[in-house]
């Protein structure tokens, strides 16, 4: 057993540990201690606290979870699930818990966001993940200057704290876009607004989705009676929850401003559209008494019939001209067009 030096960024060396991302054990009234494989299956609860962070999707994560673990298999499930949601279920003293974080990955869209699973006992808290947060890599900076939580119940609210501090920025990030595309529309710069704007409410919509039920599940996890999660450690859980609601209201609050500077930016299009049409109906009704006059005197008066024997015979075209013209105006007004 080695004490615990400078985190490797989750590293993920198949070389070195496989699936084990991370192991520490901290024995009572101790530092933590960055341990491997075989500490973390020779570990037992008189050792101290054990926390070992895994990739799910590693053979031997697999294989510890499945077999060496000792857990139940619907929690083993739900550990090593594809797909999840963010719940907590107590198991007697236990603790079944999935969160979920803004994915910081280079390259990555924040909204895409990485799922971390939790099986929190006594002694024990097994964790894991496919694609790397940041979280974690802070929590492990902690733990490496002799910090870091003390229980598994301050272990839990750090992972959860951790995972809503990183999504302030990402929150933050939207709502000044969202600025920026609302200042643009009352400038009337309307071109790729709709792009960026379809985009923020995207993104909105993609975090909401999931920090609304992780609000539920920190609510309830509030609820439970579990030995290690004690009324102070519930406190700080607590105001974690508290930022969690915030948030899914600034969400709420983004998609609701996007909603009205789209509905604003439609409205805009649409007055520089009508005020386009009123203009070309100007230009079409200076022109069309121009167009009449010029296609009439350049009408072949004798091609009409009657010019040879009736010198009013281009008079008489005129006059059906003008009834013509009058009966249009009848029916239009008929149809109530004007």
């Amino acid at each position: 057993m080695s004490r615990v030096g400078k985190p490797d960024g989750d590293s993920e060396s198949p070389s070195e540990n496989g699936g084990l991302v991370c192991a520490y054990l901290r024995p009572a009234g101790g530092a933590w201690q960055q341990v491997g494989w075989q500490a973390v299956r020779d570990w037992t609860p008189e050792q101290g606290l054990l926390w070992v962070h895994l990739d799910r999707v590693r053979p031997d994560s697999r294989r510890f979870i499945t077999e060496q673990s000792g857990i139940d298999a619907i929690v083993q499930e739900a550990l090593l699930a594809e797909e999840t949601r963010p719940r907590a279920m107590a198991v007697g003293d236990s603790l079944l818990l999935i969160l979920r974080g803004v994915n910081l990955n280079p390259g990555a869209d924040p909204e895409d966001m990485v799922s971390i699973r939790l099986w929190v006992e006594p002694g024990r808290v097994i964790s894991t993940r496919h694609r790397r947060l940041v979280a974690i890599d802070d929590l492990r900076q902690r733990m490496a200057g002799r910090g870091g939580p003390e229980t598994a119940g301050d272990l839990v609210v750090a992972v959860a704290a951790g995972l809503i501090e990183r999504m302030s920025a990402v929150i933050e990030a939207l709502d000044d876009e969202e600025d920026a595309l609302e200042a643009q529309v009352v400038e009337e710069q309307h071109r790729a607004i709709r792009t960026e704007l379809g985009r923020i409410r995207r993104q909105a919509i993609m975090l909401r989705r999931f920090l609304a039920p992780q609000r539920e599940a920190l609510s309830r996890l509030q609820g439970e009676e579990l030995g290690w999660l004690d009324s102070k450690r519930k406190a700080r859980l607590r105001e974690v929850t508290d930022r969690v609601i915030r948030y899914v209201e600034d969400l709420d609050a983004i998609r609701e401003r996007a909603a009205v500077i789209q509905d604003e930016l439609m409205n805009r299009l649409s007055d520089q559209m009508n005020r386009n049409m009123y203009l070309l109906t100007i230009v079409a009704t200076v022109m069309l008494p121009l167009g009449f006059f010029t296609g009439l005197l350049g009408v072949n008066v004798d091609g009409i019939p009657g010019t040879e024997n009736a010198p009013w015979a281009f008079a008489v075209v005129c006059a059906l001209l003008g009834l013509l013209v009058a009966l249009e105006i009848w029916i239009l007004r008929r149809l109530r067009w004007f």
